[in-house]
């Protein structure tokens, strides 16, 4: 098991002397672009007069903490400053010397939501009660806040929820799918949030992790308006053999689930701005490539599909560019992001459960389509830095890996079959561990190709 060190941000290291150094620095690159210190600032609004009105923090997502802290840094220290925001369990960051804490942060499950994340959620909507139009509301949003903000429909209980959750996980549906399902089934997504702050102001601040930045699909969008419907959401359900309580299907199925529309007179006078983006990171690591003297291209911070699928394009692009120095000329990295998917295979009777995320997944599709490929190597890691539920941000490609993997007596397709990059990387020590990276701009690729 490889762990990564924190570097300097100074000069890339010399990709041809170690080309695994340079592409974690710029991963690393990439996930400091998007923390909240450097980016809160520019968007915070003034706080409102002290005399009418106050400023309330409500928030969830796995950047949460550091968003908190980010605000309680910045924010005027004689401004008040109140609130609630949950984040991952172990997502939040060692405290600064000296910082005083304003905001309570709590912690709950993710990606499958936990009696926690109920609490959590049951209270943040309790400290809307009472709100004026005097009152200032920020939201802090950040990936994977739809589970953190759970808050089951009526006629829904926190086990039906798990139960939804996870089949729509294992599903292969992509985030947008899954968000318009989980919208329609809740009490505070979907702009349920913003409606319950009503009449204050509200100004939601955001990192996005998903395809597009549309902040409706970020954390499933509590505070800004959603433009799916019921129907949609009993299509996706339809479409993916995924069961709800009868009660609740009718409930669907009559729009009584609807969640506030565009043109709902609640969001009047809301902002939402997004201050880190998935596009930015890749930017700052191709600028990084390029001081080192590598060009860099970035394929599109939106790509989606199955997780190995997309891995073998990216190989078949990296081996045009190795071969024929087209349609981009060696030395060159490859980059991309966006939110690809898993669908988990069927278990053999007597086959040991995988272990694995997205990024993993890709790298075992890639590293099997490279076959070996000369001067090709890649890391794919979520820049949350965990990759699915486990404790790494993703893993290596090499050259070598097929041939280091098949001397550890470990095959591919057996590791493919069960969905298990997690056995099939750590067994070669190419897992890359990152520990929480306190951001969430989803996928992050790099392809070196000398």
């Amino acid at each position: 098991m490889t762990t990564a060190s924190t570097p300097a941000f100074g000069p890339a290291p010399d990709p041809r002397e170690a080309p695994r150094v340079f592409l974690e620095h710029l991963y690393r690159v990439a996930v400091d672009r998007a923390l909240p210190l450097s980016t809160l600032g520019a968007h915070l609004p003034p706080p409102p007069d002290p005399k009418k009105g106050r400023t309330l923090v409500l928030g969830a997502g796995k950047a949460g903490g550091s968003m908190v802290q980010a605000l309680e840094a910045l924010w005027p220290a004689d401004a008040p400053l109140s609130g609630l925001v949950v984040t991952r369990y172990d997502h939040i960051p060692p405290r600064p010397e000296g910082l005083p804490q304003r905001i309570e942060i709590v912690e709950a499950a993710h990606p499958v939501p936990d009696a926690a994340g109920q609490q959590a959620a049951e209270r943040i909507l309790a400290l809307t009660k009472g709100l004026t139009a005097d009152d200032l509301v920020l939201c802090l949003i950040s990936g994977g806040g739809s589970s953190l903000l759970v808050l089951p429909a009526e006629g829904l209980t926190l086990a039906d929820k798990q139960r939804i959750n996870k089949q729509l996980l294992e599903s292969g549906a992509n985030i947008g799918e899954m968000n318009c399902v989980r919208k329609h089934l809740s009490r505070i997504k979907g702009g349920r949030l913003a409606a319950a702050c009503a009449p204050a102001r509200v100004v939601t601040l955001t990192i996005s992790d998903v395809p597009g930045d549309d902040p409706a699909v970020i954390a499933s969008g509590p505070t800004v308006p959603d433009a799916t419907t019921c129907a949609d959401a009993l299509a996706i359900l339809d479409r993916y053999g995924i069961e709800v309580p009868a009660p609740v299907r009718a409930r669907l199925e009559s729009g009584e689930l609807e969640t506030p529309k565009p043109d709902d007179a609640v969001f009047k006078g809301h902002e939402t701005h997004l201050i880190a983006t998935p596009q930015q990171s890749l930017e700052a690591a191709a600028r990084a490539a390029r001081e080192a003297g590598v060009e860099a291209h970035i394929l599109s911070d939106e790509i989606e599909g199955e997780s190995r699928e997309v891995g073998k394009v990216h190989a078949a692009l990296a081996r045009a560019v190795a071969h024929r120095g087209e349609p981009f000329a060696r030395p060159c990295v490859i980059l991309s992001g966006g939110e690809t998917t898993v669908t988990i295979r069927p278990r053999q009777p007597g086959q040991a459960k995988g272990r694995g995320g997205r990024a993993g997944e890709f790298c075992m599709g890639l590293a099997g389509a490279l076959m070996g490929q000369p001067q090709v190597w890649a890391l794919a890691a979520d820049t949350d830095g965990i990759d699915g539920v486990e404790d790494n941000a993703g893993a290596f490609v090499t050259p070598d890996t097929l041939a280091r993997a098949g001397a550890a007596g470990k095959k591919l397709s057996d590791h493919l079959d069960r969905n298990d990059a997690y056995g099939y990387f750590d067994a070669i020590g190419d897992l890359f561990v990152t520990g929480p990276t306190n951001t969430n701009v989803n996928d992050f690729r790099a392809l070196l190709v000398l």
